[in-house]
């Protein structure tokens, strides 16, 4: 089979495409036919070498694909069933037990950036129905990490306010997870047309970030000074004081992403001052993929695609990604 391959000391050019001999199921294990994977910041982290791993790690977390072979013991699925991995196998249900990244494919574990894969059954669930390979490859990582901030970590519920940040994988999804539960959406980005993509997808209200330096205080007047109940917080310590400035007393940030830094400032009076929650969030557990799952099919909702680039592209499709030229996901087809 073929597979890509991060080679020391990482970075775009070290990234190869290998062949390798084709992996078997073994008990408890499912052989699934790889179709589509998705592109994250966590796997541009890996393969650039930002997150260190093995030589010749598989990266890919997301990947959806179908099963051709089953091992001894298996009830989960059967030959033919369609399927989409879980970006934590090990965490099915309840709270996360144990922080880190050991096992999360792409990362501490071979991933899906291969035509075949043999994992646990116990680490996939089921693709929403009506769903493409590649629409559903989007959902492993971006959608579920949206869904667990607004879902699980928050409440979201109609008529709440809830503030995106930038255009990105999660960003969407979250805009599309609030829209579907009848809450209103503030979306901000510093490219006007990528803001008019946003309004087409439903957002109520539109800020440029660039224009609007005090992003966070427009979108707490634009609540009519109440403030948003939810933010969904990819840029970190750069961006954390105005979404402290947009929340509502008692309002909820997600973390999800820290795209300005690893640490820095953060008004720490300005949110107990406000009663805020602020939640780290890394993905969820398989029990948050199969109601995120759920919820998706009852909405009728689809994922934005951007761009798709075949596996021997691979550098390609993360140097497109890195151009930050993308609106939506940018998927691999395998």
């Amino acid at each position: 089979m073929k597979v890509a391959s991060v080679r020391k000391p990482g970075g775009l050019e070290n990234l190869k495409i290998e062949d390798r001999p084709d992996p078997t199921a073994g008990p408890g294990q499912i052989l699934v036919r790889v179709k589509a994977s998705s592109l994250n910041y966590h796997d541009f982290a890996v393969v650039i070498g930002g997150i260190p791993t093995e030589d010749g790690r598989i990266p890919m977390s997301d990947g959806a694909g179908e099963v051709v072979a089953v091992g001894d013991g298996v009830t989960r699925f059967k030959t033919g069933d369609k399927v989409l991995s879980t970006f934590f196998p090990n965490w099915h249900s309840g709270q996360i037990g144990a922080a880190g990244f050991a096992s999360v494919p792409g990362d501490g574990a071979d991933g899906f950036g291969a035509e075949l894969v043999a994992a646990s059954q116990e680490a996939f669930t089921r693709m929403p129905e009506g769903y493409s390979f590649q629409e559903a490859a989007t959902l492993t990582c971006a959608a579920l990490t949206a869904w667990r901030g607004m879902f699980v970590e928050n409440s979201v519920k109609p008529g709440d306010w809830v503030l995106t940040q930038g255009t990105g994988g999660v960003s969407i999804f979250a805009l599309q997870f609030a829209k579907a539960a009848g809450a209103r959406v503030i979306a901000t980005s510093s490219s006007d047309a990528k803001l008019e993509k946003l309004k087409a997808l439903g957002a109520d209200h539109l800020i440029n970030y660039k224009d609007t330096p005090n992003w966070g205080k427009k979108a707490f007047e634009l609540t009519g000074g109440r403030g948003v109940d939810e933010v969904v917080e990819i840029g970190g310590p750069g961006t954390m004081g105005q979404s402290i400035a947009a929340i509502r007393v008692g309002g909820h940030i997600s973390l999800i992403g820290v795209l300005t830094g690893v640490s820095g400032e953060v008004p720490t009076a300005a949110l107990f001052g406000k009663n805020g929650t602020v939640s780290g969030i890394t993905v969820g557990s398989r029990a948050h993929q199969e109601d995120m799952i759920a919820a998706i099919e009852a909405n009728g909702i689809k994922p934005v695609i951007s761009d798709s680039f075949p596996l021997d592209k691979i550098a390609d499709a993360f140097a497109h990604q890195a151009s930050q030229k993308h609106f939506g996901k940018i998927v691999l087809d395998i």
